[in-house]
């Protein structure tokens, strides 16, 4: 089975969108604009909506990687790619975030999500009540964590990436299990109903439209993209605020 164009555009709809809010961001962090990234619901919302799409995907992807029989050797093949990225994040984040380092950002929690996903796949349609247990218990992780023995160990960055917290930490990046393995898991049972239905052999063609096309694109390469854009778009902006 070869790739679901469909997926690739959706993917670069979160790509794009992502692009955009790390942009507005940066111009945040130089002083073009001012906005309260951290709590005001505009931006919150946003960052809620984009990574949402990017774990549904990853779950609809395994869906689709499982089906078509891909091998343990070729999953840790990619998960060795993802998983250094994360590392490779963490450094960069830890130069210029030296206080709020990312630790178990978004390529951290995708790195774990993506083995517990896959060592679930057999779950079938218990993948629509696993992920509503995880949202669940991430939206409610305040309230759980004051049920927990020694519970302020669960705060601690040695267990915080759980997700069950009364606060968050202070990091640039914070995707932990719950809530959002709840997505993923939700990814996987849409992308097993699909192939289950044969729904995939029914979805329209993408066309030679230039926006589908370049959106498809993006949605193909969206590692490279991610790991890229950032240094591109902070680099050009230290190099308008050298300039001025």
């Amino acid at each position: 089975m070869g790739r679901l164009p469909a997926l690739d555009i959706v993917r670069g709809v979160a790509v794009l969108w992502m692009t955009l809010f790390h942009f507005a961001f940066d111009l945040n962090h130089f002083g073009f604009i001012h906005q309260n990234f951290y709590h005001a619901p505009v931006w919150t919302g946003q960052r809620t909506c984009i990574l949402s799409l990017f774990l549904l995907c990853a779950g609809f992807g395994q869906a689709i990687a499982v089906h078509a029989g891909q091998s343990w050797s070729r999953f840790w093949r990619r998960w060795l790619q993802i998983a250094g990225c994360a590392v490779a994040v963490s450094v960069g984040s830890a130069l210029m975030f030296p206080n709020s380092w990312i630790y178990f950002g978004v390529l951290h929690g995708m790195a774990v999500m993506l083995i517990v996903c896959r060592m679930t796949a057999s779950w079938g349609a218990w993948l629509w009540l696993a992920g509503l247990l995880a949202n669940g218990a991430g939206f409610f992780s305040a309230e759980l964590h004051a049920l927990l023995t020694y519970s302020e160990t669960w705060n601690a960055n040695a267990l915080n990436w759980i997700g069950l917290i009364s606060h968050k930490p202070i990091t640039e990046d914070y995707v932990p299990l719950l809530p959002w393995l709840g997505m993923m898991w939700w990814g996987m049972a849409f992308g097993q109903l699909v192939l289950n239905r044969g729904w995939m052999d029914q979805l329209p063609a993408p066309g030679t439209n230039a926006a589908i096309q370049a959106l498809s694109w993006m949605g193909r390469w969206s590692l490279s993209w991610y790991m890229l854009h950032q240094p591109l778009l902070i680099g050009s902006l230290m190099l308008v605020v050298a300039l001025r």
